[in-house]
């Protein structure tokens, strides 16, 4: 059914796909009429919340009529004194979707190019293309290479930036390979761009990996002022219902972000459990030990079953099944198991698979070894 409005849109938002986000459970539910469903499709933190975060939300619901501090003070102190950086360095969003977004609004319009690699983040090219302004996407590294197999290529990515690019994306660890650039790689990269071109480093995982040769990007600030950072709290640290990311760069940049994000963009609960997380060691210490170890069991697990993966570094494995993997997806949906296929990142074999609970991993394997053979690929 077509739509009357369509010519009304801007151009950009005319060519738009919308957003796929994994399949609620509830949505499930009244689909099937099933209960007892698992959801390892959407890369949240399965252990619940910190407790300390509970508890601070419980405070802040009785001054639930006022407005959010719009400058999110403490929080951004906090954040500041995490990073050593001032706090003019931060901005706060609804999500780091938002600040991604934010980027966009801020910095591109008609005439402007921004570059982001094949498989990259969706968001990106969601970003760019409702502002009207040009993608280029860089291929990624070949499935069959041992190193990062659909990985960025930075140096594809290098080529297309030209007089016309004032935005680069770059994930790291990227959303949904689960590949990583190391810190010599990136770090030339970055110095290499022109200075009037943004760089901004999505860091959403970054909590998950730790490896020597991975970077935290921020110490790079000082020496790199076309560089921003993005990370949010959605992940590790299991905020992900209540939307709050934030951003670190220049005091310039932050400021321009600043005249254009919504006034309160953060929520009051939001900001009072971002703050009290960030005080909670012991739950992100748990929530990034319970995620290496099944992170591990689930790689392990597809090895025995000689079933294709690509090595991650995130909250997340991509499944390749060598052949259709809607039916897959599908098949496992009876199960009440809900995974997300990523055709719309252009990987129709894949099924990416969020790290769940022990109890949920064993769940999803069984109901994989339960599927027929054929659909495995084997």
């Amino acid at each position: 059914m077509s739509n009357p409005f369509e010519a009304f849109a801007v151009p950009g938002v005319r060519r738009l796909k919308p957003y796929q986000p994994g399949k609620p459970v509830s949505e499930l539910e009244r689909e099937l009429g099933i209960s007892n469903i698992i959801k390892l499709a959407s890369n949240e933190n399965p252990l619940g919340p910190s407790p300390k975060a509970i508890e601070a939300v419980r405070r802040e619901l009785t001054e639930a009529t006022r407005y959010p501090d719009a400058s999110g003070f403490e929080l951004k102190a906090a954040l500041a004194a995490r990073h050593g950086v001032e706090p003019e360095c931060i901005t706060l969003g609804n999500g780091s979707n938002d600040v991604l977004v934010l980027m966009a609004e801020a910095f591109l319009h008609e005439s402007q190019e921004a570059v982001y690699s094949q498989y990259a983040f969706a968001v990106y090219p969601i970003a760019v293309q409702t502002v009207g302004a040009t993608a280029r996407v860089a291929p990624a590294r070949s499935a069959d290479e041992s190193d990062q197999p659909l990985g960025h290529d930075l140096a594809a990515m290098m080529a297309l930036v030209g007089e016309r690019t004032r935005l680069v994306y770059i994930a790291n660890p990227n959303n949904p390979t689960g590949t990583w650039l190391r810190a010599d790689e990136l770090r030339e990269f970055v110095a290499a761009v022109p200075t009037e071109t943004l760089v901004v480093v999505d860091q959403a995982y970054a909590d998950y990996i730790d490896d020597p040769e991975y970077p935290d990007c921020v110490d790079w600030l000082e020496e790199c002022p076309n560089l921003v950072v993005s990370r949010t709290f959605s992940k590790a640290y299991g905020l992900a219902a209540l939307r709050i990311g934030y951003t670190v760069c220049a005091p310039g940049i932050a400021e321009i972000l600043n005249r254009i994000r919504q006034p309160f963009n953060v929520n009051s609960l939001a900001l009072a459990a971002a703050s009290a997380v960030l005080e909670d060691e012991e739950y992100l210490a748990r929530s990034v030990q319970t995620n290496r170890i099944e992170l591990r069991r689930l790689e392990a697990a597809f090895e025995e079953r000689g079933l294709r993966y690509v090595p991650s570094a995130g909250n997340f494995v991509l499944l390749d099944l060598e052949g259709a993997a809607q039916p897959v997806f599908e098949a496992l949906l009876h199960e009440g198991v809900i995974v997300r296929p990523v055709a719309n990142y252009g990987l129709p074999r894949h099924l990416r698979i969020s790290v769940g609970t022990p109890e949920e991993n064993g769940r999803f394997l069984e109901a994989l070894d339960g599927l027929p053979r054929e659909l495995l690929g084997s």
